[in-house]
């Protein structure tokens, strides 16, 4: 028996077909492919602010017959309309483009009166260079990274209606954008459109030390991005702003904010909880400081800062400052409070003094006033009476 029969025999017994091929099941149903190709698309108007056209470039003439197609067929026009961000399949039929008849040219006096690049003008030199892509414009920055539908919108709906709602009271601003700006639950304008950080918990320093990492950016349109930081820093530093945080009657704004305001820290009211009795003989004593980070930080280790009077403290209150000068702050209020200042020895955990300042003994509603004086910039209108604990203006 010959080889050929020895394999007719072998498939001809194959009773269970397991050398029988199968054609692989297509993963991809068509609905797939038409979103996948619309996205392209999508990609080119996003990158180059226009629809494709009938050019020259292949890859381009390719989008604008794929376009020109999508817009005549309305069975796909409603299979794409969830996808359609920009509109394009609301738009009239692309029109093509007349292409220009080939001209003749029948003597050299022709060529040269139709030097449209201006190759024989003796004006240009060979150096320079025209008709080159700047490399600016070929690496700017793809922004809008395959942006899509954003399905659980109707979750961020009620806080992109409260965001401009605080726009329009005043209650947040738009200030100059920085890149330290970009965490979580922060609000951004971008080239005139809202958008708010949901997911920025892998920014870490790449190469040079810079910030990277991707982030999920909800826009208010109804769509999203994971896009990366470096590329949402550049479209704001391009034509963007940052949303403020809300400002609320406890935020010391010392001047008016404006796009080059800058959050400095924040002013606090502690008193203290310590067991020393020369201390606790002391009626009103608090402490009026400043931080530039967040006050429960600052205190965690108050029982081993003399600062703090080597004890516990309990947080009254604390303000966010807006371009507070805090060399100026320490000065009014020790001038404002100089007579009521503790005077005090403290020993450190190595026996080393310390004299702590900005302890006062005040009336509370005294340190509260002198806040919203300093809010006002009325202070230095203003003095304190420390023995009839009052405030009063000065003549």
């Amino acid at each position: 028996m010959d080889k050929a029969q020895i394999l007719k025999s072998i498939f001809e017994s194959d009773t269970l077909g397991l050398l029988t091929l199968k054609p692989k099941a297509s993963k991809r149903t068509a609905d797939d492919r038409l979103v996948s190709a619309f996205q392209v698309i999508l990609d080119f108007y996003e990158e180059n602010s226009r629809e494709p056209e009938k050019v020259n470039d292949m890859q381009e003439c390719k989008l604008f017959y794929e376009l020109k197609g999508l817009r005549e067929n309305q069975q796909k026009k409603e299979a794409l309309k969830a996808y359609d961000v920009y509109g394009l399949l609301d738009i009239e039929p692309i029109k093509e483009v007349p292409v220009e008849e080939p001209k003749e040219y029948n003597s050299i006096n022709d060529i040269l009166s139709d030097d449209s690049f201006g190759i024989l003008n003796t004006d240009n030199s060979i150096f320079t260079l025209t008709h080159i892509t700047n490399n600016k414009d070929k690496n700017k920055t793809d922004f809008i990274a395959k942006r899509k539908p954003c399905k659980d919108f109707k979750n961020y709906e009620t806080i992109f209606k409260e965001c401009h709602k605080n726009l329009k009271e005043g209650q947040r601003k738009l200030v100059k954008f920085s890149e330290d700006h970009i965490k979580k639950g922060t609000f951004f304008v971008v080239d005139g459109m809202l958008a708010y950080v949901d997911i920025a918990n892998e920014i870490k320093r790449g190469k040079h030390s810079k910030l990277d990492g991707r982030i999920r950016c909800i826009f208010e349109n109804g769509t999203e991005s994971n896009l990366l930081f470096r590329s949402l820093g550049k479209a704001l530093y391009k034509n963007g702003e940052s949303v403020s945080e809300i400002i609320n009657n406890t935020d010391l704004i010392l001047t008016h904010i404006d796009d080059n305001d800058k959050e400095s820290g924040f002013i606090y009211i502690l008193k203290s909880k310590t067991a020393n009795p020369e201390i606790q003989a002391v009626p009103n004593l608090y402490k009026i400081g400043f931080s530039t980070t967040p006050v429960e930080e600052r205190i965690k280790n108050a029982t081993q800062d003399p600062t703090y009077l080597m004890a516990e403290v309990q947080l009254i209150a604390s303000y966010k400052c807006y371009n507070l000068n805090p060399q100026k702050f320490e000065n009014l209020i020790h001038t404002f409070f100089g007579k009521v200042c503790l005077a005090i020895d403290i020993f450190d955990n190595k026996q080393k003094r310390h004299t702590p300042r900005e302890w006062f003994s005040v009336p509370l509603n005294i340190v509260e006033d002198t806040i919203q004086l300093l809010i006002s910039g009325g202070i230095v209108k203003h003095k304190y009476d420390d023995e009839k604990e009052i405030i009063y203006c000065k003549k």
